[in-house]
């Protein structure tokens, strides 16, 4: 009988071939070679935080990157397409539960004929991070999902970002499934980011998820790319993190070099409503977070070359 591993390597093996083109390049992966790609499409860079497992990090890997955006000058906007509303408690605290205007609004006016329809910049709202925004969610997505889906209003999250024209760069949260929302963010974006757990449940999950990333892209998005996998809750000490990470390698998927390590710190930064790296910024992680920013980006880390203060943190990029 097989061995786990080998059925692992075989699956690793069967996934690249069905993807590659003739030349063994895999066409959805954009760091080969670890080189980026600046964005050419003429608009706000849009990255996607996606994987249909929970618990692996999607929200806290999203708003750190996002603050850190901020941080270096660009004007920043978060959009939580999660129903739980994570990412929107995490940047705006108690203010979350008092918004007038979210993303679930915007979504139920495509719903109807409105003859005088809100703009736009109207759902968007600024968080306490200079520079960094939030178009906010609510609850009412789940209830209204399958009459959006019903109504094919799949392209709606891209027509509203199309009409922002002054973001540099966009990350959207995803909710944890393969649904409405993360098919209307993957359809919109142009670089997805995966976060991976390290344990055999994330790896089962992963070329499923890779398998999806490949449709949405032949079907729907085709400036969609897989920027990389970034390894979350690594440990750095124990020997299966390092041999499973050490496997994906070798089957030629795009692991990302940072790492990013398991610690207490980020529940104390969403209970205080910061980002780790404006909550905490000196910390091992907070280096980790700066550290992924710098490779996504294609730049070298460097310290001190933030354009200002963020919520008196003294952030550092």
């Amino acid at each position: 009988p097989l061995t786990t591993h080998v059925f692992y390597r075989l699956a690793g093996a069967l996934y690249l071939g069905r993807v590659c083109d003739t030349n063994g390049t895999n066409p959805i992966f954009s760091i080969a070679r670890r080189q980026f790609q600046p964005n050419t499409l003429g608009r706000a860079m849009r990255r996607v935080i996606f994987n249909q497992k929970g618990g692996v990090g999607k929200t806290t890997i999203a708003c750190n990157l996002a603050a850190l955006s901020a941080a270096t000058g660009q004007k920043t906007l978060l959009v939580d397409l999660d129903p739980q509303a994570n990412s929107t408690h995490y940047l705006l605290g108690n203010e979350a539960d008092s918004l007038e205007l979210t993303v679930a609004d915007y979504y139920q006016e495509t719903l109807s004929f409105v003859w005088y329809p809100k703009k736009v910049e109207a759902y968007v709202h600024a968080t306490p991070i200079d520079r960094l925004s939030i178009l906010p969610a609510h609850d009412a997505l789940g209830e209204m999902m399958s009459r959006l889906e019903s109504r094919y209003k799949i392209g709606k999250l891209k027509d509203f970002l199309d009409q922002l024209g002054e973001y540099e760069s966009i990350y959207i949260d995803t909710p944890p499934a393969f649904n409405f929302y993360t098919l209307s963010a993957l359809i919109a974006a142009d670089r997805c980011l995966i976060p991976f757990d390290c344990d055999d449940f994330s790896r089962r999950a992963l070329y499923r998820l890779l398998d999806r990333v490949r449709e949405v892209q032949q079907d729907h998005n085709r400036d969609l790319n897989v920027e990389g996998i970034v390894v979350n809750h690594f440990q750095e000490r124990a020997n299966l993190p390092k041999a499973l990470v050490s496997e994906l390698t070798e089957e030629g998927l795009p692991i990302l070099q940072t790492r990013l390590s398991h610690s207490v710190i980020i529940r104390e930064s969403h209970q205080n409503a910061a980002p780790l790296v404006n909550y905490a910024p000196n910390h091992k992680l907070s280096k980790q977070f700066r550290s992924l920013f710098h490779e996504l980006n294609g730049e070298a880390e460097s310290e001190g070359n933030n354009k200002g203060n963020n919520k008196g943190s003294g952030l550092n990029i």
